[in-house]
């Protein structure tokens, strides 16, 4: 139960090549197998280009980390621009 005859595969593989033909199916992997050609040869050749980026990011960089200046007032700006929640009451009374 669950698992299908040989007579069943056989049924099914007829029934495809009488849909689409020998030499369509014999074409599909042709450019399969291409592809996957394609695929691997494009692989490799990625690989390479990574080694010597790696090698590249072992030297020290050229300036300092940190050297970036950060805002300065920014967070003193941003609060006062920010609107002051108001109360289930009502709105505050200026004070």
């Amino acid at each position: 139960m669950g698992s299908f005859s040989i007579w069943h595969w056989l049924v099914v593989l007829l029934v495809v090549l009488l849909l689409f033909g020998s030499g369509k199916i014999s074409s599909l992997m042709g450019d399969l197998a291409t592809g996957i050609k394609s695929f691997k040869k494009n692989i490799k050749d990625d690989d390479k280009p990574a080694d010597a980026s790696m090698a590249a990011e072992a030297a020290p960089p050229a300036a300092p980390a940190g050297t970036i200046p950060g805002p300065q007032g920014a967070t003193a700006t941003a609060t006062a621009a920010q609107p002051q929640p108001e109360s289930a009451s009502g709105p505050r009374p200026a004070a």
